[in-house]
This record gives structure tokens, sequence and C-alpha cells, in this order.
């Protein structure tokens, strides 16, 4: 679980929004679902899961960002 959440972290660290946003986005979480996942309180389901990852693999974070990063 931890290592999901520093992927969700890490992309929308890079593609500047926040991890409530992308979550949002990607599965139409209400925007405490981020927090309670930190928090333990609950956790994704696989396919969840893998609608999150679709979701970030079908949005990319531009050239420049990775660039800036390394």
């Amino acid at each position: 679980m931890e290592q999901f959440l520093e992927e969700i972290a890490a992309y929308s660290a890079a593609v500047e929004r926040s991890p409530q946003h992308i979550l949002r986005q990607a599965i139409g979480a209400n925007w405490r679902q981020w927090k309670a996942w930190q928090a333990g309180q609950s956790s994704p389901t696989l396919h969840t899961v893998d609608k999150i990852r679709q979701y970030m693999a079908d949005n990319p974070v531009p050239v420049k960002a990775r660039e800036a990063a390394t």
C-alpha cells in the first residue's frame, strides 16, 4: 500500500496536481479518500488500483517535467 501511495504522490507532484485531484479524476473519489488511505482507515481494491494506474499511464507526465526532475 505504501508503494502505491508513493506512486500517486510522485505522479501528482510531477503533474503539479494534488493527490486528491488525481483520485478525483481517475476514479471520482471524494476529497477525503486520500487522507483515509494515508491514515490506514481504508484501502483501495485491486480494481481501483488498476484504474488509477491506467489513468496515470493514459495521462503521462509531460516531457519537460520529467527532464526537470532528473
